[in-house]
This record gives C-alpha cells, structure tokens and sequence, in this order.
C-alpha cells in the first residue's frame, strides 16, 4: 500500500494554495483465487483486506489512509456540510416525544430532551383525564409529574461511541423490564434486566442475542432469540428464568436450516407465544401456551414456495399466505388445534391488483394493509362482510398501520405522510368515522408544504413496463431540462420505498434540486409480480429500469443530463454499483452508503452472516447457473477500465449486514481502472455498523458530509 505516496500529497496539499488534490492511497494487491465448488476461478487481489477480528494493523492503515484522503479532498465542501446540517437540525423539535400508546394500565411512549442524541423511554399509569393527546401537550409542556422512566438511553450511552436499545419489553404484571443493548453496531445484544419496583438492575446478562424476547404470563420467564456468534444468524429460542444462571437456560427450539430467519412474538390475545421462522421462499409458525409454556405445536408444517403468517384473536387462527397459487396474498382463517393447511378457510380472496401485506385484529373489525397501484391503502373489514377503506388526501404518499395495542378498542391508529407532508399519526374510529389528528411531526424554520409539489410519475422501461416515479420540487421549479436532480432507488427483498417526508431532503429542494424516488422492480410496490422481476435471474431489471427512470426524467426536463446524482444504500448500494459499470455516463455523482458489492464472493461464502438466509434472493452461486449471471452483474466483478463519475461510498467498520471489505475492495479495485479525474471517496466509520453512527443528530454529520460532497460535484448553490 503506497501510503507514503498518500502522505506526500497530502502534505503538499496542506502546505500550498493550489488546488491540485492529494494523490489517494492505493492498496496492495496480493494474488488470491475464488474458487466456486464446480470449478469455476476468480481473481480476487484485493481479497487481503478482509479481517473478521477488524483488528490488522495493515488494513486498518488503509481504512485510516482512506478517510484521510476522504478530509483532505471534502475540506473544500467544509462550510456547505456545516450548513446543511444546521438547517436539517434546526428543522428538528429538539423536544419532542412520540405518541403514546396504552397497555396494561400504563401508558408507554419514548421523548427527547433539548440538546440530547438519545431517547427516554417512559410511561405513566392510566386514569382518568388520562388518554394520549393529553400526555403529548403534558410531554410539550415539560410536566412531567407522574412518570416513570424506563430507560434513559443518554446515560445508559455515556462515553460509548455507539449505543442502541434494540427492543424493551416490560412482564404481564408491569413489574419488570427486560432490554437489549448493542455496543458496537454488529447487532449482536446483550439482554439487560431492570427491577421496576425499586429501580434496580437485576444480575441477569444474557450475550449474543437478537432483539426479540417475550415474557410468559407467569412473570419470570423469558423467551429469547439466540444468534450464532459467527453468522449471526439466529439459531434458537431459549427460556431464562429470572435469577438463574443463564449457562443453563433450556432451548426450546433449534432452526437447523440456515436459509431461515427467526422471531417470537405473543398472539394478539396473549393466549399463545409464537416462533415464526422465514426463508426467502417458505414460513412455519410453532405455538405455546403464554400462562403454562410447553411443546411448541406446528400451526402448518413449512412447504417450499408456500410462505405464511398469522395471528390469534376470537378463538381463531388468521393467516395470511400466498398458498394456493395467491401470489399476492390472501387471507384465511384455522380453528384451535389445526395443525394442517388443509382445515383452513378463506377470508379474504386473492386478487392480481391487491397486495395485501399485513392485517390488525380487532374485536370489532379487521384492519388489513393492502397495496393497489403502486401505492398503499388501508382497508376496514367488518364482521358482516362489509367494507370501507382509509381516505387519502394526494396522489402520492405512504399509509400504514401504526401501533394499535389494544385489540377491543373501536379506534384504529395509522399512519400518514408524503414527500410534502410530515409524518403524521391519526385515530379513526371505526364505529362513528371519527377521525383524530393525534400528531403531526413538527417541523420548524418556516416549513410550509403549500411551497413544495409532490407529483406520482410513470416512466416506461426498455421492455415496455411501466415503472412508477415519486418526485418532489419547490414551487417555481422549471421543468426545462437545466436543474439538478438525486434519484433514489433500492429494489431488493420485496422492501417498497414509498414516498416519505425528509427534513434533509428539504434542503435540497430549497437550492433548486429535485427529488425523485424510482419504484424499480425488486421491491413490492406493484405486488408480488414485481418483487419476482427483480430477482434471481431477473435481477437486472432492477438496474435497468433505473436507468430507464433516469434518461425519462431527463427527457422530461426535470434535470440537466450532466447534473443527476443516485443514491442506494445496502441492497440498494449493489444498485449503484450496477448502474455505474451499466451506465457511467448517466450520472455525474453516485452516492453509495454500506453497498453490497461483492455479491458473487460473498454469496459463496456461508459463514458470512446472512449468505445462507439470501440464496432465494440473488440464487447460490455454488450452482453454475446462478454463478454465471451473478458474474455479469456483481459490481466489483465488472470494473473496468473506463470514466466513472465522482462517487461517495460509505461504510461502518462493525457492519454485520454488508461487511466493511465489500466496498473496502471495491474502492482498491476502482482506484486502479478509473479513467476519469472524478473524486471517489471512501468514508469507514469506526465505531459503527450497518445504520451508520448512533444518536438522534450525529448521522445528520454524516449525511451533510455526502450531500455536500454530491452538491459541490452538481455545482449547486
């Protein structure tokens, strides 16, 4: 690695006026050969950088040279970053405090302090005058008399470079508190216990767990989620009884394929604790009883290609699966004690134009969560068979259910916002259709939607399918082919990203800029349909039908076609990575955060975590077929010699998601074949993982830093 090279640019920089950028680090290149089972051989020099201990002090030097380079060549753009995070912060209610929910005679919600990266999370007892929008004007109002805190996660992250709860659950009685907490962003937690009576953390420490744990009825025994310390996968439910060793805890199930995740929940009516396990393609869901813990019954044994959830309320099962050839989903219905698919009924038909994604049981109707053209609705079933849907009120936006704790309640909590309007949380009563504003995400500095437009566009792909577009702009915008655009996009995993608000984004818009999400296939947001063309053998409709998106804005003027920048994370960073082999030329600036770029290696190795979980998504590339088209796509493997356009690609050094090395790699690698004088920087955060930095304010450093960097390349103002 010629980091004396580095160094020496660096210092000349430093030491004179001009304007001449440092030389980068380049990594050393130590032959190294990728051999999948069938014979097949890859070159891999850069293949040294990996280091599982994140401790090689010949790695950690590059890392470290990199984010030099990064200071060095982003030192220009210093005064924009310091403004865009002021503005994006200054937007934000420093105070603020989400909407509580009730259950179990308390009230629970989470709130910020002034000044403060962290939440508390807190709860008051139920009473009279007491409900949730008299808690939220107590909570604006700084009276705090009558609470409880639960947790204070500022002192609980003092001194640690990251801190996050993953998930708190409070036992049947209201008495004790179980936590789990991740110290590095690997997303391997430890299990906290908190004695609510006195105060008192009890001895109990359980390590190496996912954040998902439930309590029996009888108010000491916990059920937990135990990931494998080195995939992460996560292997077994184990049962802790409080003030035991937990050395002993008794497994209650094993998950011995390794292409399933795993979770536990309590059913709807807390009669039962639920295991549910998923692959990519198949679910199976065991049960027990939450006051007397035993065997764990199959609800359904797991069926390759027959995927399925459900819940229990009213003395039923309902489930919804894609069983029967319902590809977008359907819901049915199994009496106590079914063990077979085969005594289920139907209660909600399948359609081709309806994607249902979830449901809420309540006593006096069903809420389900459906997906029609592009966009989501809510849709209220009655007992009578009668129907009604959740209005909406513009053409692009994004509606879900929020937290309904309490299945006999008549009112149904949802949630509402679009690329103009904040998030917002509303209660519709379904009985009277009384509907209740009950908050509104404040957003200060002058914000008014009324100065901004939201428009749903329709791009047509190369193979004729038309590819849904959301796109915002400030009012007086000019669609005459001359602005500055970033075009978002993921399409992977099913995951559709509709159209949210963005207190960051808005200063984007606020300079001129449009901001457009493409709805590529690989997501869901046109039903089942258009997960499938998006992946396995079809993934490269995700990256073309990006593109696609890109060359219809620009035909429609919305940007100058040497002034657009995309943007992908994860997933969604392989995306950037595939357009700029596929497309350099489109883009003046990629923006890259945590990227998956190194699919085909990654896939053929299964002790990274999550490989096994993910064959049904990009294929095994152990199998010649889905080698063969994963080579032709995989971002690393297809660098070349040509121009690619300035690139910001970022990572967190304790990623357990997409591991550092992927882009570490990819960097080495495009600093050797890039033609072109475009910046490309690579930013490691040390002290974090797949989420970036912990805290309510500090990714906002991390995102001003990008944005400014892709600003100063778009030559806005």
């Amino acid at each position: 690695m010629k980091i004396e090279t580095f160094l020496a640019g660096l210092f000349l920089m430093s030491s004179s006026s001009a304007q001449t950028l440092p030389t980068p680090p380049q990594a050393a290149q130590h032959p190294h050969t990728v051999t999948a089972p069938f014979g097949a051989q890859r070159q891999d020099n850069y293949y040294w950088l990996r280091d599982d201990t994140r401790e090689r002090p010949d790695m950690l030097a590059y890392l470290n040279a990199e984010n030099a380079y990064a200071d060095a060549v982003l030192a220009t753009s210093k005064p924009t970053q310091d403004a865009l995070y002021h503005e994006i912060v200054a937007r934000i209610q420093q105070d603020d405090a989400s909407v509580p929910f009730r259950e179990r005679g308390y009230w629970y919600y989470a709130r910020f302090e002034t000044g403060k990266d962290y939440p508390i999370h807190a709860r008051r007892q139920d009473g009279a005058g007491i409900d949730a929008q008299s808690i939220l004007q107590a909570n604006a109002n700084g009276n705090f008399d009558g609470e409880q805190i639960l947790l204070d996660v500022n002192a609980l992250a003092a001194g640690k470079d990251y801190f996050s709860i993953g998930v708190y659950e409070v036992t049947p009685n209201n008495r004790v508190l179980a936590y789990a907490e991740d110290t590095n962003g690997r997303r391997q937690y430890t299990l906290r216990f908190i004695d609510l009576e006195s105060g008192k953390t009890l001895a109990d420490t359980i390590s190496g767990v996912a954040p998902n744990v439930v309590w029996a009825d009888d108010n000491k025994t916990l059920f937990y989620v135990e990931n494998d310390p080195d995939t992460l996968l996560t292997k077994r439910v184990k049962k802790h009884v409080l003030g035991t060793d937990p050395a002993t805890d008794t497994v209650v199930y094993t998950e011995h394929d390794d292409s399933f995740y795993m979770g536990i929940d309590r059913s709807r009516d807390d009669q039962y604790i639920v295991i549910g396990v998923g692959s990519t393609v198949s679910s199976e869901l065991r049960y027990t009883s939450a006051a007397q813990p035993g065997q764990f019954t199959v609800l359904a044994p797991r069926e390759r290609d027959v995927e399925y959830d459900a819940d229990h309320y009213g003395g039923r099962w309902v489930i919804r699966t894609n069983a029967d050839g319902a590809k977008n989903f359907k819901l049915m219905t199994a009496a106590d004690g079914s063990t077979s698919r085969t005594a289920w009924q139907d209660l909600v038909a399948h359609r081709d134009d309806v994607l249902i994604e979830g449901f809420e049981l309540f006593q006096h109707f069903t809420a389900i969560a459906e997906r029609s053209g592009g966009l989501e609705r809510v849709r209220i079933l009655r007992p009578d068979g009668s129907e009604a849907f959740v209005s909406a009120d513009e053409s692009a936006y994004s509606m879900g259910l929020d937290v309904n704790s309490e299945a006999e309640s008549p009112w149904l909590r949802y949630s509402y916002t679009s690329m103009t309007t904040p998030s917002t949380t509303y209660a519709l009563n379904v009985l009277t259709n009384e509907r209740l504003l009950l908050k509104r995400q404040p957003v200060l500095g002058g914000y008014d939607p009324e100065k901004y437009v939201t428009e749903r566009l329709w791009a047509t792909a190369r193979d004729g399918t038309q590819i849904p577009v959301s796109i915002v702009y400030k009012k007086g915008f000019e669609k005459n082919g001359q602005a500055a655009l970033l075009q978002y996009g993921y399409g992977s995993y099913g995951l559709s990203m509709d159209p949210g608000f963005s207190v960051s984004v808005v200063s984007l818009l606020d300079r001129g800029m449009a901001y457009a999400i493409a709805h590529i296939r690989g997501g869901q947001e046109m039903g089942r349909a258009w997960y499938e063309n998006g992946k396995l053998l079809n993934k490269k409709n995700t990256f073309t039908d990006f593109i696609d998106v890109t060359e219809f804005l620009v035909q429609q003027g919305y940007a100058a076609p040497n002034r657009v920048a995309a943007h992908g994370g994860s997933a969604g960073g392989l995306l950037m990575g595939a357009i700029s082999n596929m497309a350099p030329d489109k883009y003046r600036v990629i923006l890259s955060q945590v990227p998956f770029v190194d699919v085909t290696t990654t896939m053929l190795d299964p002790s990274i975590p999550l490989t096994t979980n993910e064959y049904d998504e990009w294929g095994n590339p152990e199998q010649k077929q889905y080698y063969d088209y994963i080579v032709t796509y995989s971002p690393y493997d297809n660098l070349e010699a040509k121009a690619y356009p300035s690139m910001f690609i970022g990572t967190g050094l304790w990623d357990s998601q997409v591991q550092y090395w992927e882009p570490a790699k990819y960097v080495a690698r495009l600093r050797t074949l890039n033609t072109s004088h475009a910046p490309v920087i690579f930013r490691t955060n040390m002290e974090a993982g797949h989420g970036g930095k912990s805290g309510r304010f500090r990714r906002y450093r991390e995102q001003a830093e990008m944005y400014a960097f892709m600003l100063e390349q778009l030559d806005v103002r």
